[in-house]
């Protein structure tokens, strides 16, 4: 019998960083668990591998105020890297061609990290059907010889 678990988040709003590159760390950690994914984020040469170290911890750190939660077996299952708004609402511009002004993205990201513990299912694989219950397989049309094909046809076999 499957328990739910809480999940424990933390975000990071407002982050210098594109989302674009962030959701390539986020996927590196999705699924890993936190000392595995803190180890990862300690050697990855990204720039948002250092916020989402931070937002690791900060998870980690929110769970272990809760009573009989083991930090050790937590597991990251939420990270997801959003799109924030623009730095400063567009307000520096740069020159563009034929002396028009491109405005400058300076593009922020809203980072969420969530961590749980797995859930304890019983037994390991489900119920095993018996074996009536099983499907047959399928059954398939015989093939046709070398010599049924030549007498459909209409053409005379070597043999007689």
């Amino acid at each position: 019998m499957a328990t739910s678990t809480r999940q424990y988040t933390a975000k990071l709003r407002y982050a210098r960083i594109t989302a674009r590159k962030a959701r390539l760390v986020a996927d590196l950690i999705r699924g890993q668990s936190v000392n595995r994914a803190l180890e990862l984020l300690e050697f990855a040469p990204q720039r948002a591998a250092a916020f989402y170290a931070g937002l690791v911890k900060s998870a980690m750190a929110n769970a272990s105020q809760e009573e009989g939660v083991n930090v050790n077996r937590l597991v990251v299952t939420d990270c997801r890297a959003d799109g924030g708004p623009l730095l400063n609402n567009r307000m520096r511009f740069r020159p563009g061609p034929q002396g028009r002004a491109m405005p400058i993205h300076k593009r922020t990201a809203h980072l969420t990290v969530g961590v749980s513990e797995p859930v304890a299912t019983g037994g390991g694989k489900g119920p095993k059907k018996p074996a009536a219950e099983k499907s047959a397989p399928k059954k398939t049309a015989p093939k046709k010889t070398a010599e049924k094909k030549a007498t459909e046809t209409g053409k005379e076999t070597a043999a007689e």
